[in-house]
C-alpha cells in the first residue's frame, strides 16, 4: 500500500457539495503538509472560473491546464510555513474517469514544476517528493486516490489511503518570528529587466545563507532529532502551542568592491513570518526548515509580485522608495489555522476578501483579517547613483560600513554632484566633497567617484 492521507472532515463536505454542481468536470487542489509517514489534507480549493460569466464546471476537455496550474502557484503564496500545494482533485462523470487518470497526472507534474520555479530552496532527500491525484465520480462518490513522484516523470502512479478525520489540524504547533532584512543589490543597469534578474541572483545567495542560519526556539538551540514537544504540557483541543523562534544568520566577510555599476537597490524591512507542523513526533529540524522555507517564501512571493505589477502597469521601477506588498493573516473556517495574503498599499480588506473567495472559495469576513502584523510596508529603496565620467573612466566604489550606536539618524550621503549629510558621524571621518576624496585618496584621483552610504531606520512590512 502507498502513502496515507488524513483529511479534515470539512473537506469531505465540500467535496459533497462539488458534486452536486451538474458539470462534467470540476477541478481544483488539495493543501495540507506531508510527513515522513502519511499526509495530511486540511483544505481543498476549485478553480477559479477563468471567465466570470462561465457556468460553474467544464468538460474535460476544456480543461485549461494552464489555469488550474496557475491556480495552485498563487495559492501556493497564500500558504504559511508548513503548508502547500499537495495536489490536484478532479470531479467526473463515470465514462471519463479513465481519462480523468492521465489527466490527473499531467496536472501533478506541470503544477509541482510551477510552484517550484518560484522557490529560493529545493527538495531535500528527506522530503516527501510524491504528490496526490484524487479522482471522485459524480454519479457512484466512489472516490479514487493515488500518487505521483514529482522527482521522476517516468514513475508509476501508486494507490494510496484516504481518510477523513474531524479536527486534523487542531493541536498543531505555531512558530512565529520576525526577520530583520537590509539587503543590498548592485545594479549594472536600471532597466526593469535587469532590475529583476539582479535581485533573483542576489535572493538566491541570501537564500543560501539563510539555509545554513542558526534556529533558536524559545531562546534555546536544541539537537537536530530533539522532539519539539517532549515535556510540554498536552493543549486543550483548539490551542496550538506556541514557539517564538529567532534566526541568526552566519557573519559574512565585508569587503570593499570595486565595479561598473548604473545604479543599487536595497530592499530593507521585517519580516512576519509564521509555520504550522503536525504534532506527532515533531523533531526540532523539521520546525526549524518549515520557518527558514516560509520566509523564504514570503521575500520571493512579495519581490515576484512588485515586479509582476510593474508588468501590468508598465513600470519601470522609479526610483526613491517602492513598497512591497504587506502580508496579512485570516483564520482558516473551521480550523486553527491561518492562512495569509498580500496586501498593495492601495488596497484594504475587502480585496483581501475577495482574492480569498477567489482563491480558496471560502468567505472571510473583514474584520477577521488581521492587518497588523506588518503595520508599515516594508520599501524597496532604489537610490539611482549619479556617476561622472573622467578620461572615460568610471569607477564605483562601494564600502560596507558598521555604525556605531552614536549615529542615530538616517545617513545618506551621494557625491553625485553635492553631498547631503543627515545624521553624526564622529567617528568616520567622511570626505565630504569629491575634491577633499582626492586628497585624502590620492590614488583615485584621475577619476571621479560616485561614494553612496545609506543607513536605513528600519521599517515594517
Amino acid at each position: 500500500m502507498g502513502r496515507g492521507y488524513i483529511v479534515e472532515a470539512l473537506v469531505e463536505q465540500y467535496l459533497v457539495n462539488l458534486q452536486t454542481v451538474h458539470a462534467s468536470c470540476i477541478s481544483g487542489i488539495l493543501i495540507g503538509q506531508c510527513s515522513s509517514q502519511r499526509d495530511y489534507v486540511v483544505l481543498a480549493a476549485q478553480t477559479p472560473q477563468k471567465d466570470c460569466g462561465a457556468v460553474r464546471g467544464c468538460s474535460l476537455g476544456d480543461l485549461d491546464a494552464d489555469w488550474v496550474t496557475e491556480h495552485g502557484r498563487q495559492v501556493s503564496r497564500m500558504l504559511p510555513g508548513g503548508l502547500s500545494v499537495l495536489g490536484v482533485f478532479l470531479i467526473t462523470s463515470p465514462d471519463l474517469s479513465k481519462e480523468a487518470q492521465n489527466t490527473l497526472r499531467k496536472l501533478v507534474y506541470a503544477m509541482e514544476k510551477l510552484i517550484s520555479m518560484g522557490r529560493l530552496w529545493n527538495l531535500t532527500e528527506e522530503d516527501v517528493s510524491e504528490r496526490v491525484g484524487l479522482h471522485i465520480c459524480s454519479k457512484t462518490k466512489k472516490a479514487v486516490c493515488r500518487t505521483f513522484d514529482v522527482r521522476d516523470p517516468k514513475s508509476s502512479a501508486r494507490p494510496a489511503d484516504w481518510k477523513y478525520q474531524s479536527g486534523v489540524s487542531d493541536s498543531w504547533p505555531v512558530l512565529k518570528c520576525s526577520v530583520d532584512l537590509d539587503l543590498y543589490f548592485p545594479l549594472s543597469e536600471t532597466s526593469s529587466e535587469n532590475l529583476e534578474n539582479s535581485v533573483k541572483i542576489g535572493l538566491q545567495k541570501w537564500a543560501k545563507q539563510m539555509e545554513s542560519s542558526v534556529c533558536l526556539i524559545n531562546g534555546k538551540h536544541s539537537d537536530s532529532d530533539a522532539e519539539l514537544l517532549t515535556g510540554l504540557r498536552k493543549n486543550a483541543k483548539g490551542h496550538h502551542p506556541n514557539f517564538r523562534v529567532q534566526i541568526m544568520l552566519p557573519m559574512q566577510r565585508s569587503s570593499a568592491a570595486a565595479e561598473a555599476c548604473g545604479g543599487s537597490l536595497t530592499l530593507a524591512g521585517v519580516l512576519q513570518c509564521r509555520a504550522y507542523l503536525h504534532s506527532h513526533k515533531l523533531k526540532a529540524r523539521q520546525a526549524a526548515e518549515a520557518i527558514k522555507r516560509d520566509i523564504m517564501n514570503t521575500l520571493s512571493s512579495r519581490t515576484e509580485m512588485f515586479f509582476e505589477d510593474l508588468l501590468i502597469n508598465e513600470g519601470d521601477g522609479g526610483k526613491g522608495i517602492q513598497p512591497l506588498p504587506q502580508r496579512v493573516f485570516a483564520p482558516l473556517p473551521g480550523t486553527s489555522l491561518s492562512l495569509c495574503d498580500y496586501m498593495f498599499p492601495d488596497e484594504g480588506a475587502a480585496e483581501v476578501g475577495e482574492r480569498f473567495k477567489e482563491m480558496l472559495d471560502f468567505d472571510i469576513p473583514e474584520e477577521q483579517i488581521d492587518m497588523t502584523q506588518e503595520v508599515i510596508t516594508g520599501k524597496f529603496l532604489w537610490h539611482h547613483i549619479f556617476l561622472y565620467y573622467y578620461y572615460d573612466t568610471l569607477l564605483y566604489f562601494s564600502r560596507y560600513l558598521m555604525l556605531g550606536h552614536d549615529v542615530v539618524e538616517v545617513l545618506h550621503l551621494d557625491f553625485g554632484r553635492w553631498p547631503v549629510v543627515s545624521g553624526t558621524l564622529p567617528s568616520l571621518n567622511l570626505p565630504r566633497t569629491t575634491n577633499e576624496l582626492a586628497c585624502t585618496h590620492p590614488f583615485l584621483s584621475r577619476a571621479v567617484i560616485a561614494l553612496h552610504f545609506t543607513l536605513l531606520v528600519t521599517t515594517r512590512f
